[in-house]
């Protein structure tokens, strides 16, 4: 079958789409970022009060946008990944990349902003409510912080509420849940006067709080990801430095390791992440640091059974005798053999890091309700399944196509490495 498209247009298309749709706001980052250097130079108290993980996060996004593009076609033809055609587990790689480096760009509202819940909560996918943004104090906050409000998504804003339907005369009337309600104005219309009013619009419905499913899905990606790589790194660091160390020493060491890694296997996982969490806390840190260290054990036997079965061979002991140095064997003859089994197992250890996050926040014990989750998100629509389905269905596909593409991503790569696998 002839391949239609490559990652490198699918990639480069969605980067486009997203320039286009949200320019305005991309422009005002670039504004904010000009403004917040300024007062970098004229007030440096008042700028260092202003650096948050919020603020350098738009900056990087809308930096990172304008750049990709350029990277892509500049390096179009030395990137294999994006020169081949795409497939389910390239496109949902793209769209995790995507929703990662460029959240703060896709999304429209912070992920726990919740405002006037008797108007947005519950709302199904595709639904739209009228809002109307107070403009009077933008001109008394200086243009640094306008933009700021502008650009920067917080968890609540006073100057914005929601409304069912809005009727406009003498004075500006909007209606919350059949109740009427009214605002004295100099002047009302779509861009100017007192007030900005607009439609605001979900794409994905809302949950009980009133909350943007999507601008929690798009975090919640966020969360997954970061915590399944640094897991992920922890259990490559315990994992190999001690399958290693075990393998090529043998003796009372490999035995003691041996023994300990059977230990841990031999006790149900889940309970150990769960005492430990118990113990030290549910933050995101005690979650990276437990998964991490409940995955070392299957990548230690596979490493420690390599190395193994490597210093059994002919040209590894002919190379000893011949008094290559342990360095030397390390990594012109060890490194290259055991990196296909332990880059083939980090992936496949990477999706059940995911799930294993998403069954302890849907357990209430992932990353304490700070964060969006996709586990936690599934957790607090169960209550509401009847009537408020995509509270559940949209985090549980997410869910279940990210599972999917590790696992057929792990036996593309387990087949590269060893093509009698296919056979």
């Amino acid at each position: 079958m002839k391949k239609v498209i490559s990652n490198r247009v699918f990639l480069f298309s969605v980067l486009i789409l997203i320039l286009v749709f949200r320019f305005e706001y991309i422009i005002n980052s670039f504004l904010l970022l000009f403004y917040f250097i300024k007062l970098f130079f004229t007030d440096y108290s008042i700028a260092a009060g202003q650096c948050t993980l919020n603020l350098f996060d738009c900056f990087l996004s809308a930096i990172l946008i304008i750049i990709l593009p350029a990277v892509i076609v500049i390096y179009r033809k030395s990137l294999r990944f994006l020169n081949s055609g795409v497939s389910f587990s390239s496109i949902t790689i793209i769209i995790l990349f995507i929703l990662y480096v460029f959240a703060p760009l896709i999304t429209t509202s912070h992920p726990e902003f919740q405002k006037n819940i008797n108007v947005t909560k519950l709302l199904p996918p595709l639904s739209s409510v009228d809002q109307i943004h107070s403009l009077k104090n933008h001109d008394a906050l200086g243009t640094y912080f306008s933009l700021k409000q502008k650009v920067i998504k917080n968890s609540f804003d006073d100057n914005l509420l929601f409304a069912d339907s809005i009727k406009k005369d003498s004075v500006l009337s909007y209606f919350q849940k059949g109740q009427r309600y009214s605002l004295l104005i100099s002047g009302a219309d779509h861009s100017e006067g007192d007030f900005k009013i607009s439609r605001k619009h979900f794409l994905l419905g809302t949950d009980e709080f009133g909350r943007d499913i999507f601008s929690r899905l798009v975090y919640g990606a966020r969360i997954s990801i970061t915590i399944g790589i640094l897991s992920v790194l922890i259990t490559f660091i315990l994992g190999s430095l001690l399958g290693f160390f075990a393998g090529f020493t043998g003796g009372i060491l490999d035995s003691s390791l041996n023994r300990l890694s059977e230990m841990f296997l031999s006790f149900p996982v889940i309970f150990l992440i769960i005492l430990i969490i118990a113990l030290f806390g549910n933050s995101i840190v005690s979650i990276i640091i437990v998964l991490g260290f409940s995955g070392w054990m299957g990548l230690f036997k596979i490493v420690r059974g390599e190395i193994i079965t490597l210093k059994e061979k002919d040209y590894f002991l002919t190379a000893k005798l011949l008094g290559v140095g342990n360095f030397k064997l390390i990594f012109s003859e060890m490194l290259p053999v055991i990196s296909a089994p332990v880059i083939v197992n980090l992936i496949f250890q990477f999706g059940n890091v995911i799930l294993a996050e998403s069954a302890l926040s849907y357990l209430g014990l992932g990353t304490g309700g700070i964060y969006p989750s996709w586990g936690g998100m599934i957790e607090s629509g169960q209550s509401y399944i009847t009537h408020a389905w995509w509270m559940i269905l949209f985090p549980g596909l997410a869910l279940f196509f990210t599972l999917f593409m590790t696992n057929s991503l792990g036996n593309r790569i387990k087949i590269v490495f060893n093509p009698r696998v296919k056979k």
